[in-house]
């Protein structure tokens, strides 16, 4: 049974892949004395599944209309502006025009402020993602510039006005392209204080032994194929059955876990214990390995003091046995009677 309303199933949708990419912003980056021109193309696109609002009752389109508060009339879209409203209650309206008339130097070049290390950028700033393509004759400098950056390991901290307004971003190079990641203002950003747990919160050394041992148990290299959005496929899934008329089967689920943890350490030994069954080794051992760590750090202060005392004692010692052989009177000589000549 058909169902109204329902997606294409996954094998009857477009491949997003072959639409053809569209430049969203063309001018130049500006490096000093050096112009490149570039075309600039969005670097990453949402795959999430379309859903349209409609009557559950029999599959309608549920549509919305611009309709004005004042008249009562629908508006076309071109006929819309952008209004700010004023404190006292009034309109302030700008058109397309307006907009377009901003005094933005930044409009249609990308202009570079200064060269910092990549890893002393927050990645909390990031925004959106963007690639550049060197536009006409620019070849040459887009790949000088490019080339730079990784040999120097720094990143390009830049200006530039995308989609009417400016952002702040950052250039660098990605393989044999640069991209363009605009980045939030630093007050775009929440101050974190009010997340943060109460200072008197402490762990014992032998708890974040055993989370070390569980970090390091899944330490690896960064592979996003590696990764897949599960969500999105078991939805494509739902969606071909309803449009075929198949019941879905619901996958077997863990029951979660109730109540509160009371022994951290033997649920972060059962972490890495998993861990370890689905990497093919062998469990067991963290606690011990942890606890230990943790026992040697702890008794380290104590060694090396004892062996302070040690030397110390040592020192005394032989400092004594100088001091009295220094006292004792030196061994009496036998005088030889001279030799009278004949």
């Amino acid at each position: 049974m058909e169902v109204p309303g329902a997606s294409l199933p996954s094998s009857a949708r477009p491949d997003v892949s072959e639409v053809p990419v569209q430049a969203i912003w063309k001018g130049s980056v500006s490096f000093g004395l050096v112009t490149i021109p570039v075309k600039v193309y969005a670097a990453t696109q949402e795959k999430d599944v379309a859903f349209r609002q409609v009557h559950a009752a029999d599959g309608g389109r549920i549509r919305y209309r611009r309709i004005c508060e004042v008249d009562g009339e629908e508006v076309a879209y071109s006929d819309i502006a952008k209004g700010f409203e004023l404190p006292d209650g009034e309109m302030a309206i700008l058109t397309a025009d307006d907009m377009a008339d901003l005094p933005l130097p930044t409009r249609h070049v990308v202009e570079v402020l200064e060269f910092v290390p990549a890893e002393e950028i927050d990645p909390i700033y990031v925004s959106r993602s963007y690639y550049l393509q060197a536009d006409g004759p620019a070849a040459k400098p887009y790949v000088l510039l490019r080339d730079a950056l990784r040999r120097t390991g720094q990143t390009a901290l830049v200006k530039v006005a995308l989609r009417n307004r400016e952002a702040l971003a950052m250039l660098r190079p990605k393989g044999d392209v640069l991209v363009l990641q605009t980045m939030l203002w630093p007050d775009e950003v929440r101050d974190a204080s009010f997340a943060a747990p109460a200072s008197e919160v402490e762990v014992r050394p032998q708890e974040v032994a055993m989370a070390e041992s569980y970090i390091q148990t899944l330490e690896t290299s960064f592979d996003p194929d590696r990764y897949h959005d599960e969500y999105r496929a078991a939805l494509e899934v739902v969606l071909e059955a309803k449009a075929t008329g198949h019941e879905v089967e619901a996958p077997a689920t863990a029951a979660p876990a109730k109540g509160e943890v009371v022994d951290l350490m033997a649920a972060l030994q059962a972490s890495v214990d998993e861990a370890r069954r689905q990497r093919g080794e062998s469990a067991g051992g963290g606690v011990g390995r942890a606890a230990g760590a943790a026992k040697s750090a702890k008794k380290a202060p104590a060694k090396k003091a004892a062996a302070k005392k040690t030397a110390t004692k040592k020192a005394a010692a032989k400092k004594t046995t100088t001091k009295k052989a220094a006292k004792k009177p030196a061994a009496k000589t036998a005088k030889t009677p001279a030799r009278k000549s004949a």
